[in-house]
């Protein structure tokens, strides 16, 4: 998470990225995909709902 938001040290990101698997990675992405669009989802309701 430290370094997706970019606030590791160069050395903790090599470790980091020795001790990740390609499924980490994927999975990771998928439910950083998942969480944004359920956030952008409850905006948009939000905001129709009030109109």
């Amino acid at each position: 998470m430290w370094g997706f938001l970019g606030v590791r040290k160069k050395s903790g990101l090599q470790d980091d990225a020795a001790s990740l698997s390609f499924v980490h990675i994927i999975i990771a992405g998928i439910l950083g995909a998942v969480v944004f669009m359920a956030v952008l989802l409850f905006i948009v309701k939000l905001v129709v709902s009030n109109q």
